[in-house]
Formats: structure tokens, C-alpha cells, sequence
């Protein structure tokens, strides 16, 4: 083991397979689950995404970026709570969202496959369960590691380039 986490709990969301692992600071798979990606493949953010407000995103700029980030709990303006996993350019985790009429989110979260789980503006969802039982916890006290894979660059440029490591100040922090 690397103990790249520097002690810390961490995630590694496969977005091939649209799939979300939780693990403790000792390295220990504590659970797995389905998420809900950014509507668009790529792994690189947009250039000027965080700056737009959500329904001016285009389909095109829908993109969860791969990494390796610092992550911590947060609230949204609104009280609900989430896992800031780049603060800076608007990347969540979060429960699954409503979303339109139209978007399915939760079918498409049930669903068997992870071909229709592509229809976030970024963010990961997941279950509302899952992210209760399992992400909260192990990032409650603490911050954490989220590793987010690549699936159009190499590993390489996603984990080892200039940006290796993204930090961000979280203006929501988690109530006690």
C-alpha cells in the first residue's frame, strides 16, 4: 500500500463503471454503490464551469473531472449536505437530486447497468443511503482523500501532473 491518504479515509470513483468505493484510513473497503456522473465523458473541468450558474452548464462542459483531491464535508446554502471534493470548481459528492421529470436520476441509479448513469452536471450521486451509512461517517472529523479515475487520460497525467494535489476552503463546514 502507498498510504498515499496520508492516514485519511479516501474514495475511488470509477467512472467507467460508474461506481463509488469507500475505504477507512487503514486502507479497508467499508462499501461500494452506483453514482451518477457527469453527463459528458472527459476528465479534464471545463474551462470557466464554476463560474457559470448550473442551468447555463452546457451538455458539453458536464464533465466530472479525474484526481486526486482533498475532500471534506459541507453543507449547501440551502442545509443539505454534501462531501466538497473540489470546492473550486463546483464538484460534489451528494444523495441522488430530484432533477427533472425527464432525467430518471433514481431509475438510472437502480438501473443494472452503468451505461445510463451519465447525467449529472459534474457531480457524483449517489444513493441517499449509502452517502448516510457509509461517506458522512467516514469523513465526519476529518477530511479525506477522493481518487477520482481517469477515462480518457493515462493515470499518469490525472495523478502526477503540476496539479497533483487540489485543495479548496469550504465555507460550509459540518455542524459538530
Amino acid at each position: 500500500m502507498s498510504r498515499d491518504n496520508r492516514g485519511m479515509p479516501f474514495l475511488i470513483i470509477d467512472k467507467t463503471n460508474a461506481a463509488v468505493f469507500v475505504f477507512d484510513a487503514a486502507g479497508h473497503l467499508q462499501a461500494a454503490a452506483p453514482a451518477l456522473l457527469g453527463l459528458t465523458r472527459g476528465d479534464r473541468e471545463a474551462k470557466g464551469v464554476s463560474d457559470e450558474r448550473v442551468l447555463a452548464i452546457r451538455p458539453q462542459q458536464r464533465i466530472t473531472p479525474a484526481g486526486r483531491f482533498v475532500a471534506s464535508l459541507g453543507y449547501e446554502p440551502d442545509g443539505r449536505g454534501l462531501l466538497w471534493v473540489d470546492y473550486k470548481d463546483a464538484i460534489a459528492l451528494h444523495p441522488v437530486v430530484k432533477g427533472t421529470p425527464q432525467e430518471h436520476r433514481a431509475e438510472r441509479l437502480a438501473s443494472l447497468t452503468s451505461a445510463d448513469n451519465r447525467i449529472s452536471y459534474g457531480c457524483i450521486n449517489v444513493p441517499l443511503q449509502f452517502y448516510a451509512s457509509f461517506v458522512r461517517p467516514a469523513f465526519t472529523h476529518t477530511s479525506g482523500i477522493v481518487y477520482i479515475l481517469p477515462e480518457t487520460r493515462s493515470g499518469h497525467r490525472s495523478f502526477w501532473s503540476d496539479k497533483v494535489e487540489h485543495r479548496a476552503t469550504f465555507p460550509f463546514r459540518p455542524q459538530p
